[in-house]
């Protein structure tokens, strides 16, 4: 199994060689400017054969660019030209079956590109050499630039790893070079007996992960980090109303400050839940297309009419919409196959409806959609041996019915020898099968199953 990680690397330059990269780094943005601006008037293609006939010479000698860095900026464009037909595509789709009124408009004029990062290949544009020391392309000529990085990074770039390209990045307001290197490392295939453990986990807003295993369960709460990712989204608007250039200046330095908090909690948030579960199978909701799914609040009075939302309904999609919960799977991803676990995705249908006691689902299991799951069923076994209805932690519940999905999947791969990471949730029989066998499956019987393996 191969496995891509992003090694940061430092670099030490002098005053002429950062002159010199800072001179090709804005040469190169704005050789991707002028071919977004070829593309969007030639019918905004995304043929990288049209724009290379097209934009490749006049790359060469208005911006000077060498000749892969000018590959790359054509290549880089028609994967931005790509990705925007996507999704042009897709609102086409949801607009026809009326799930959204929105049009989208991410090509009603050129993307420009701003960040002047660069995308380096390695072996033409860049190369590794002696002394912990590195070769870069720059407009006239290669300069060599001692470098800093994480010490295991280091090692696998010396060593253990096939080397990828690289993106050039340039910390504005710290004045420094950093190379972002792409390095793929080969992990052994894990099997079965190697992964004996199940762990569910379950994202959502109030509590922005939470774990269930058969003996121990884990909250991370979400109250604190979304009230400050508020506090930036309200400075952030106070000060684009203002509109001063002192305004623009304190927005421009807080402009990725909310992105990379975020990015930090969910790093911190991912390598516990990988280190508390070691070797394990690690259980994720697919969440693709769940903004589509996922209900947004509207107020309606009783002539049916929409009305303006309120601050509290107003404050929920936002928070539903902004938290990066498919990066926490990400990270959640990579780590535990670093780590010697495994991370695979099941079903997200109704992990927070169904018993997983008796496999009853309804939406009356979660009054007003509160933090309470409370069976409804009356011949839940649960009631029947205890005598009052099955009562847990909403959430709670998502987890366990994720980690029992996710150990049904084990037990297919252990009879089959195949995993199958991403199962096909569009298939209608095969989505009523599993559901049928998650209904059959009881929290009770996985703990007896878990503690046998």
């Amino acid at each position: 199994m191969q496995q891509i990680i992003t090694a940061k690397l430092k670099l030490l330059t002098t005053p002429e060689q950062h002159n010199a990269l800072r001179q090709t780094q804005l040469a190169y943005r704005d050789a991707l400017n002028y071919v977004s601006a070829y593309a969007y008037i030639h019918g905004k293609t995304s043929n990288e054969k049209r724009l290379r006939e097209g934009t490749y010479y006049k790359i060469r000698t208005q911006f000077k660019l060498p000749s892969e860095m000018s590959n790359n900026a054509i290549r880089q464009v028609g994967a931005t030209y790509k990705g925007l037909w996507t999704k042009v595509k897709k609102n086409n789709e949801h607009r026809r079956k009326k799930i959204t009124k929105k049009r989208y408009k991410g090509l009603d004029k050129p993307p420009k590109y701003v960040s002047p990062t660069i995308t380096y290949n390695y072996g033409y544009d860049y190369g590794f050499k002696t002394q912990q020391q590195i070769s870069i392309r720059t407009l006239e000529k290669r300069v060599v630039i001692p470098y800093q990085g994480y010490d295991k990074h280091v090692a696998l770039i010396q060593h253990d790893s096939v080397i990828k390209a690289a993106r050039l990045w340039y910390n504005k307001q710290h004045k420094q070079f950093y190379l972002l290197v792409t390095l793929e490392i080969n992990i052994p295939d894990p099997t079965p007996e190697e992964l004996p453990m199940v762990v569910g986990v379950d994202v959502g807003q109030r509590y922005l992960a939470t774990t269930a295993t058969i003996s121990q369960q884990h909250f991370f709460s979400g109250k604190a980090v979304r009230s400050k990712a508020d506090h930036y989204t309200r400075k952030q608007k106070h000060l684009q109303r203002k509109g001063t250039r002192s305004a623009i200046r304190r927005l421009q330095s807080l402009s990725g400050r909310e992105r990379r908090f975020k990015l930090d909690v969910n790093h911190v948030i991912a390598k516990t839940i990988v280190n508390e579960n070691p070797e394990t199978l690690i259980g994720l909701e697919n969440l693709s297309g769940i903004r589509e799914r996922t209900r947004q609040r509207q107020h309606k009075g009783k002539s049916k009419k929409i009305r303006p939302l309120t601050t509290k309904q107003r404050r929920a999609n936002h928070h539903r919409s902004k938290w990066a919960f498919a990066e926490l799977q990400r990270l959640i991803i990579y780590k535990a196959a670093l780590a010697g676990s495994l991370a695979v995705k099941v079903d997200a249908n109704y992990t927070s409806q169904m018993c997983p006691m008796c496999g009853y689902t309804d939406k009356k299991n979660r009054p007003n959609n509160g933090l309470i799951f409370i069976c409804k069923n009356t011949d839940c076994l649960y009631t029947q041996n205890t005598g009052r209805p099955y009562t847990i932690h909403a959430d709670l519940v998502g987890a366990r019915n994720i980690a029992m999905r996710t150990l049904l999947l084990r037990q297919d791969w252990v009879r089959t020898g195949i995993l199958s990471i991403y199962p096909d949730v569009s298939d209608d029989e095969a989505k009523a099968e599993r559901l049928k066998r998650y209904s059959e499956l009881r929290w009770s019987q996985a703990q007896a199953h878990m503690l046998m393996m």
